[in-house]
């Protein structure tokens, strides 16, 4: 009786929450083109359809903006901010602030590098390029995931460079500075102590799409070695710009200005790249970029190329980019694999190196 009774207690009160106006659940406030909940495209309603993918799926102009806006498909917002803030002020209390250089002429041509007590000079080096929809982020924020590559014993470099914003809209001159940092970082290795045959590139997300732009260069037109970079891991990317130029993106990149779209679409120009290349994307990611993501890895194959894809389940866009300071996160596995490393190879047993 005693059971029964709290039952029907429970019941009622469970009842009274769910009619209850004052206890009705408000969506958070977010653009049109983001319906509550999550994961879910606006709603078609007779809009005339804009883009067909490759398999024959079609979008409306509001759901173009929908897949590729990261924040419409978050189903509970993570605080990767505040977790990154944290891993990133851990580690410099424990290692000491990056060494920084400069890259180019202009103030946000620079870059930080996490030194590896390991290696001798030997060690490999990854070249980690941020996202941030090609509007934000910066080499600063890439310290959270310093202490994965350092412990195993890499070195990472984290690149700056200008902003869309900055840029009126021309993605052309963010690719030319990330170019150029990473072909900085080679030219200078040996001032660096660094090894010149160990360097790697990575990025997420717009950073995904740059490091893309990176192996897809032709870098002995530009005077140095095609097979320079030995291995790249690009998280999350875009690596056809054409239907992102169709989306509310548009607004800020201007993807007409001087052949944009076909110049920096990295599935445009597969004949460059020469090295192992690892792409990711999570499940819980928007449709377009998740499709992105396996189109692409499609094509590399089909071209020849050596390519891993790995498919990192349970993560949404902003997690996912969290994993690269995780040893046995999916990004964070597979590049230091792709660099020959075990997770925390660097540490003595019991203390860290000095």
């Amino acid at each position: 009786m005693i059971r029964l009774s709290r039952t029907l207690m429970l019941a009622a009160f469970a009842a009274s929450f769910i009619t209850t106006p004052c206890w009705a659940f408000t969506p958070p406030p977010s653009p049109s083109y983001c319906p509550w909940p999550a994961w879910k495209l606006p709603d078609a309603a007779g809009q005339p359809i804009i883009y067909t993918d490759p398999h024959g799926v079609q979008y409306t102009e509001a759901q173009m903006d929908s897949v590729y806006d990261q924040v419409c498909w978050q189903q509970d917002p993570p605080d990767t901010g505040a977790r990154s803030a944290q891993l990133r002020a851990e580690f410099l209390a424990r290692f000491g602030p990056p060494e920084r250089y400069a890259y180019g002429p202009s103030a946000v041509e620079g870059l930080d590098l996490y030194r590896t007590p390991a290696g001798k000079g030997n060690a490999p080096t990854m070249i980690y390029i941020h996202g941030g929809a090609w509007r934000g982020g910066s080499a600063a924020g890439s310290g959270s995931m310093a202490e994965n590559f350092v412990s195993a014993g890499a070195n990472l470099v984290a690149l700056d460079f200008i902003n869309v914003i900055q840029s009126g809209g021309n993605l052309l001159t963010m690719a030319e500075q990330v170019r150029a940092g990473v072909a900085w970082v080679f030219q200078n290795a040996k001032n660096l102590g660094i090894d010149p045959n160990r360097i790697y590139v990575s990025g997420f997300s717009s950073g995904g799409h740059l490091c893309g732009v990176v192996i897809t260069t032709d870098w002995a037109a530009r005077g140095l070695p095609s097979n320079f970079i030995k291995g790249a891991v690009c998280g999350s990317g875009m690596y056809d710009l054409y239907p992102v130029s169709l989306s509310a993106r548009n607004e800020y990149v201007n993807f007409n200005l001087d052949d944009t779209i076909n110049k920096l679409s990295p599935i445009r120009h597969m004949q460059y790249i020469n090295m192992p290349v690892v792409l990711s994307h999570g499940t819980k990611e928007t449709p377009e970029f998740q499709r992105q993501t396996k189109d692409f890895a499609a094509a590399l194959k089909a071209a020849g190329k050596e390519v891993e894809l790995i498919v990192a389940q349970g993560y949404n866009h902003f997690e996912h980019n969290e994993t690269f300071a995780n040893p046995y996160g999916p990004l964070g596995r597979a590049s230091l694999k792709l660099m020959g490393l075990q997770p925390g190879g660097a540490l003595i047993w019991g203390q860290r190196p000095k």
